[in-house]
């Protein structure tokens, strides 16, 4: 691994970590932030304010508990590092601003055509969007929301906390750097299944409908959990995939069925296919470790660690 000019990075003691330490490390965070949420006995709906209050309460406790699962896992893999728990987790401040500004402008960059969308149906167009980005009675109106605060504030905070600050740490030196990346979204992904024993109690559709639907969810957050554990790798920062996490809730989906029966659709496809060319062509380069100083994690890494050193 490269050495940053302005500072060593972190040492560890590559001894050989017992793997089933890790995954069950990994599978207890995962137990204890989905069961955390039905620890409240409740026949109301996961959207109704008063669940939502008592889920983000608990996922809270879980993500404020995690370290000392991380501090445990190191205890019985014997792993040894000259860092805080906290900075292998990803909250540390060197290299801040860039860590939060970077990757969030790459998961925008993405998302090209549907923001291009987004100005072209506001009758004040750009200047509109950017009012409403920036007045400030609609923050504080989004503020008082508990739902707008679960899916953008503490649903993003926790879940990347825990799904890739505290796992990707206790996978990488048993997985590896790269394999790493695949395995901890694979958590994140299963996690999500919980949302069939709330439909199934509500009876809102058949059980092969709610299976589908619980299908393509696990898809697309695992894909989502690889971009983020991906970003976590190279910036050695949670704050990153946490600004991604809520951008991306705030987004939804790519709706590119909408694109293709709007009047603008040559512009509006062009442009989402620019998004994705251009994501894919800046994915490395704005990700370089050289911006974000030394990454804790990737020391836990045996060698090579490819994915801390491609630039």
């Amino acid at each position: 691994m490269v050495e940053p000019e302005h500072g060593p990075i972190t040492q560890v003691e590559h001894t050989h970590p017992r793997c089933w330490v890790c995954v069950l490390s990994c599978l207890l965070l995962a137990c204890l932030y989905v069961g955390s949420l039905y620890v409240w006995r409740s026949s109301l709906p996961r959207d109704h304010p008063s669940v939502i209050k008592q889920r983000c309460a608990s996922v809270l406790l879980v993500s404020a508990l995690s370290p000392a699962v991380v501090k445990a896992w190191m205890h019985w893999a014997d792993v040894k590092v000259d860092v805080s728990v906290w900075e292998l987790m990803g909250v540390r401040l060197e290299s801040l601003v860039p860590a939060a500004i970077l990757p969030l402008l790459l998961t925008m960059v993405f998302y090209l055509g549907p923001l291009f969308h987004a100005v072209v149906d506001n009758p004040k167009g750009f200047t509109g969007e950017l009012h409403s980005a920036l007045d400030v009675q609609s923050w504080k109106l989004c503020v008082g929301d508990v739902l707008w605060l679960r899916n953008q504030v503490v649903a993003p905070a926790t879940e990347e906390l825990v799904f890739r600050g505290a796992m990707l740490p206790m996978l990488v030196p048993c997985a590896g750097p790269t394999a790493a990346i695949f395995m901890a979204p694979l958590f994140f992904g299963v996690a999500h299944f919980h949302h069939i024993i709330e439909q199934r109690r509500l009876h809102k559709d058949s059980m092969s409908v709610i299976l589908l639907v619980s299908g393509m969810q696990f898809l697309y957050t695992t894909v989502f959990g690889v971009f983020t554990a991906f970003i976590f790798m190279r910036t050695g920062h949670v704050v990153g995939p946490v600004l991604c996490h809520s951008f991306c809730n705030s987004q939804g989906l790519p709706d590119i069925s909408s694109a293709m029966q709007h009047p603008q659709r040559s512009a509006l496809l062009f442009l989402h296919l620019m998004g994705l060319l251009l994501f894919l062509v800046l994915l490395f380069p704005l990700t370089d470790p050289v911006f974000y100083g030394a990454i804790p994690v990737c020391s836990l890494a045996p060698p090579p660690a490819s994915v801390c050193q491609i630039k």
